[in-house]
């Protein structure tokens, strides 16, 4: 069976405070020009998207440093449901795997679209530390690994964005804003390809193939 783990691009979609807006616009139409085009305005890191290091790291790769089977991972989905806004995933909540990725599944994807989806709880940095000494690549249904800066941070939260630069600094790869990891099991295959960019992260059809 496959799950889409995407959030749909549209205009007026949520993106990272201060990102480029989405646009989806008609450019041709089936009446003026006997067929359909729609010309698409978005940032590298609309939606469901991969991180690649370049993204924080000034040397890091780009994302066509990668072969394709790089972007096919056995996951291990980890429920964060019980956390709450802006509390830091621990440490002890990374498994020591076998897997390729861990899924952190806060169920923050409920709040898509509101002020809310801001306010998701985050990789602590000894988490995210702990991903990269063991290899695991990172999924998240939130907005950010790190805690996205609102008027409700409080003065206790790392600064900056410490998960990315431990998972990308050891050329872990990221993947944000999946939603429905609810409909996949604890164990599953996360298919998730980029656009072909040579780019620091690009949106991507992120599926889970779970036995039926």
């Amino acid at each position: 069976m496959h799950v889409d783990l995407t959030q749909p691009i549209e205009t007026g979609m949520q993106t990272y405070p201060g990102d480029p807006e989405v646009a989806v616009r008609p450019h041709a139409t089936d009446e003026e020009d006997e067929a359909r085009v729609s010309a698409l305005e978005c940032g590298s890191h609309t939606g469901t998207h991969v991180d690649a290091p370049a993204h924080t790291e000034p040397d890091g790769k780009t994302l066509d440093g990668y072969p394709l089977e790089r972007f096919v991972f056995d996951a291990v989905r980890v429920d964060c449901r019980d956390l709450e806004a802006r509390e830091p995933i621990p440490a002890s909540r990374v498994p020591d795997s076998d897997a390729d990725l861990v899924a952190f599944w806060t169920g923050w994807d409920a709040h898509w679209g509101t002020d809310q989806y801001l306010e998701h709880p985050y990789l602590s940095p000894a988490a995210a530390e702990t991903c990269a000494d063991r290899g695991l690549d990172v999924a998240v249904d939130a907005l950010n690994p790190d805690p996205t800066p609102t008027e409700n941070a409080s003065a206790d939260e790392p600064e900056g964005v410490q998960a990315h630069h431990a998972l990308l600094g050891d050329e872990s790869l990221i993947l944000e804003n999946l939603t429905g990891l609810g409909a996949v099991g604890d164990r599953f295959e996360l298919r998730a390809y980029p656009l072909a960019l040579a780019s620091d992260g690009a949106p991507v059809r992120a599926v889970g193939v779970v036995s039926e």
